[in-house]
């Protein structure tokens, strides 16, 4: 295979090396550790770390079973309290039981994390205080001047994989798992393979992530926080005994990485990396990869946090006002006048239902009450505003035709009557039972509430005598009850009522019931 060679510059490299003479870490007065042969490790642009011989560490070390953290170039490290006197000093050493071949000349050494030695004394030589260096070159040129030009996190994806080829990254598969805020979709999984230049992109869902598939994974692993993955897969197969492994070393993969790729609201995504070279990553190919974590991270962040944005925004107000609100419809009294039929379905013997049924088999049926109505407005061009407790506001938006908005209002309303009145089998257990009215005119589509809390609904004598004429029609006993106007565009078979008087409307208004036919 091709070889090319990193054009990136990037110093990052591990160095071990034996302390010469006796060394002794201190805490105020006590001892914790005493080794004449204690090694240092020098760390591309960390402070040195002095490793002991866990024989010469006199502290009470108390292992911590529930938080490890993951190293690219060493492996996982394991933590442990130390006791010293009175004091518990909560994860503060650290091992690494079975360190990857750049931190092997530590593997069985404990060091203790910043601030729990007050201070190192050295009988022989002093630390070395190696160069910082800088990090120059194409990968992190197009992070800063041209990565965030891409569109969506797939095109991010493709030309981060790219791009490391490119500057000699011995990478042939990469793969980001981002979580979102969905009531469906668990997150996004976009899988670029070098081969081809192919990209993938799928959304598992919440049932997704109880198969054995995915909890067996090394994505589950570092999205439950406990900390990365690398495998060698000539080296360390035993470490990591993830079915997938298999798979991918029949694929040629020689070496893995699994890192979290943290968002600042602390949810920990993935990125994965896979290499076919012979010799897997080099120190200085992941030490690239690492060290522009953070900004790759937050790259993905800005298209989670619009993607989260819009999830909810259509959650909860639905996809037309959502992106109203999203496109910047944010302000008190921000909205418009607009035509629209307006139906308002309220179940009938909630109370009832709750008594007979028990709460959680009736809040199963709750939500099927509001899933067939949301399922069958939208279906015919309109979109639920709002649950009022076990009722639902729906809009039906003229545009240039009331008599269509008024028709498909009335079409949804017999349908949301016959799948409710009539269960298919397996949907739910007893029928339900609703009362729909319906009305049409102006209404003021926008923006209302206190300056702090605001509400996106419709406003205007149309909704109001919607949900009126809901509840006339419960006093005689019809399903659905429309305005006049209402019945005569929508052209369905209906009653006359006459004009008649309603709660709160200070006019009289003609109504008609809307007759429900049976197959």
């Amino acid at each position: 295979m091709t070889v090319r060679v990193q054009q990136t510059s990037n110093d990052y490299g591990i160095r071990v090396e034996p302390l010469a003479g006796e060394v002794t870490a201190w805490r105020d007065d006590f001892v914790l550790a005493r080794s004449s042969r204690a090694r240092v490790m020098y760390e591309t642009r960390l402070p040195p770390v002095v490793y002991f011989p866990e024989e010469d560490v006199l502290a009470d070390l108390v292992p911590d079973p529930d938080f490890r953290t993951f190293c690219p170039f060493k492996g996982t490290a394991s933590y442990a309290h130390v006791h010293v006197g009175e004091d518990l000093l909560r994860d503060g050493a650290w091992r690494y039981l079975n360190a990857l071949p750049e931190g092997r000349a530590v593997n069985g050494h404990v060091a203790f994390m910043p601030g729990v030695a007050t201070g190192i004394e050295f009988k022989g030589a002093a630390l070395d205080v190696p160069p910082a260096g800088n990090i120059t070159g194409p990968t992190v040129d197009w992070l800063l001047r041209e990565a965030w030009t891409t569109t969506s996190p797939e095109e991010l994806t493709a030309a981060l994989g790219r791009r490391l080829v490119e500057d000699g990254i011995a990478v042939c598969r990469i793969s980001v798992l981002i979580w979102s805020l969905h009531p469906m979709i668990a997150g996004r999984h976009i899988v670029w393979t070098r081969d081809g230049d192919e990209l993938k992109s799928s959304s598992p869902s919440y049932e997704a992530l109880e198969s054995p598939t995915f909890r067996e994974s090394p994505l589950q692993h570092v999205a439950d926080g406990l900390g990365g993955i690398r495998q060698k897969l000539d080296s360390n197969p035993d470490e990591f005994n993830f079915p997938v492994m298999e798979k991918l070393r029949r694929q040629g993969v020689t070496d893995y990485v699994a890192m979290p790729l943290p968002f600042s609201s602390g949810r920990i995504n993935v990125l994965t990396l896979a290499s076919d070279h012979p010799d897997g990553f080099t120190t200085a190919n992941l030490g690239l990869v690492f060290e522009c974590s953070a900004l790759i991270s937050r790259l993905f962040e800005i298209f989670a946090l619009t993607s989260n944005a819009t999830s909810l925004l259509e959650t909860y107000l639905g996809k037309r006002t959502g992106a109203r609100v999203l496109g910047g419809d944010i302000r008190r009294g921000d909205g418009d006048e607009i035509d629209a039929a307006i139906l308002f379905c309220d179940l009938r013997h909630s109370t009832r239902l709750e008594t007979e049924l028990g709460r959680e088999t009736y809040l199963a049926e709750l939500n099927r009450f509001f899933e067939v109505t949301t399922d069958i407005v939208n279906a015919h061009g309109g979109e639920v505003l709002k649950f009022i407790g076990d009722a639902v506001l729906a809009i039906f938006p003229a545009g240039e035709s009331r008599e269509n908005a008024c028709r498909q209002a009335v079409a949804s309303a017999v349908e949301i009557v016959r799948r409710l009145e009539t269960p298919d089998e397996g949907e739910g257990r007893v029928p339900l039972y609703c009362a729909i009215g319906i009305a049409c005119g102006e209404v003021t589509y926008g923006n209302v509430g206190s300056r702090e809390r605001l509400d996106f609904t419709v406003i205007g004598s149309a909704a109001n005598i919607a949900a009126r004429l809901g509840d006339y029609g419960k006093v005689r006993g019809d399903t659905i009850v429309a305005s006049g106007e209402v019945a005569r565009c929508a052209e369905f078979p209906s009653t006359p009522l006459g004009s008649v008087e309603l709660h709160n409307v200070g006019h009289s208004v003609e109504a008609h019931a809307i007759e429900v036919l049976t197959d």
